[in-house]
C-alpha cells in the first residue's frame, strides 16, 4: 500500500492493472465517435476512464483524470490519468494513442505507465530505477545539433528553425516516450493552449529515468496538479539539443 512520500512496487503494479483494464474495456468497443456533435469527448474516453479509475480508486489511490476530474484528493498518492491520449487518432483508426498514468507522491512523479494498445508498447518508469519498454531498458539518442535531429511536434511552428526532419503524430505522451527510447531526438509543443499535466506527466518520468531531458519552454515547474496549469513542454535526447529547441520555442511564442 502507498504511504506518504513512498510509492512501492505495488503502485506500479496497480498502474499496469489500470492500463490492462482499459485494454479489456476497449477490446469490444464499437462506438469510437464523439459523445455529442461538435464536442471534444469521445465514447472511448468515457469507457477507458471508468475502467482505469475503478482500479485506481479500489487500490486506495487518488485520481486526477482528464475526463472525470479529481477523486479522493486526500489520499497520499495521486494518479494523473489520461485514459486515451490521442482520442482523435483512436477515433479514426490511427494506432498512435495511449493510456497515460503517473503516480505522484510528496516527492513528485514516482511511478508511470504509458501503454499503447495498438502498437503493443508499454513504457514503465519508477523514480530512481530507470525506464523500460516492454521490460527492456531504454535510453535516448546522442544528437546535439538541431540540424541532425528528427523532432516531434504538437502543433506547428511558424517557421522552420533548422530541423532535419519532423513528425507530428498526435499523442504527446507517446511522442515524449519516443524521445526516451530514441525513436525521436526531440519534441516541442507548439500548440496555442499548451499541454495539460495528464498529457505529459507519465512520459516525463519515463524520459527522465531513461536519460532524456525535459523542460517547460518558459522555465515553469512541470509537476502541476491543476487542469488550468498548462505547459509548453520541450524534450530532447541531450542538453545541447534541448537548449536549442527551447530557444526555438521561445522565438515562436
Amino acid at each position: 500500500m502507498c504511504q506518504l512520500g513512498l510509492v512501492t512496487a505495488d503502485t506500479l503494479a496497480t498502474l499496469n492493472a489500470a492500463a490492462d483494464a482499459v485494454q479489456a474495456a476497449l477490446a469490444g468497443q464499437e462506438d469510437w465517435g464523439l459523445t455529442e456533435p461538435g464536442g471534444g469527448t469521445y465514447q472511448h474516453d468515457i469507457v477507458a476512464d471508468s475502467a482505469a479509475s475503478a482500479v485506481l480508486e479500489e487500490a486506495g489511490l487518488g485520481v486526477f483524470s482528464e475526463e472525470s476530474g479529481l477523486h479522493h484528493p486526500e489520499r497520499s498518492v495521486l494518479v494523473v490519468l489520461d485514459p486515451v491520449d490521442g482520442s482523435t487518432n483512436a477515433s479514426r483508426g490511427i494506432p498512435w494513442w495511449a493510456t497515460s498514468l503517473c503516480a505522484l507522491d510528496s516527492g513528485g512523479p514516482a511511478a508511470a505507465v504509458v501503454d499503447s494498445p495498438r502498437t503493443g508498447q508499454r513504457f514503465e518508469a519508477v523514480r530512481g530505477e530507470g525506464a523500460t519498454l516492454n521490460g527492456c531498458t531504454i535510453a535516448p539518442n546522442d544528437v546535439g545539433a538541431v540540424s541532425l535531429s528528427v523532432v516531434g511536434f504538437n502543433g506547428y511552428p511558424r517557421s522552420h528553425f533548422g530541423w532535419a526532419q519532423f513528425r507530428a503524430f498526435g499523442a504527446a505522451s507517446l511522442d515524449l516516450c519516443a524521445v526516451a527510447c530514441g525513436v525521436l531526438d526531440g519534441f516541442v509543443d507548439f500548440s496555442p493552449h499548451a499541454l495539460a499535466p495528464w498529457d505529459y506527466l507519465g512520459a516525463l518520468l519515463v524520459c527522465e529515468e531513461a536519460g532524456a531531458v525535459v523542460e517547460d519552454a518558459f522555465g515553469r515547474d512541470l509537476v502541476v496538479r491543476g487542469p488550468g496549469q498548462r505547459r509548453a513542454v520541450v524534450a530532447a535526447c541531450t542538453h545541447a539539443l534541448l537548449q536549442d529547441l527551447v530557444a526555438a520555442r521561445r522565438r515562436q511564442s
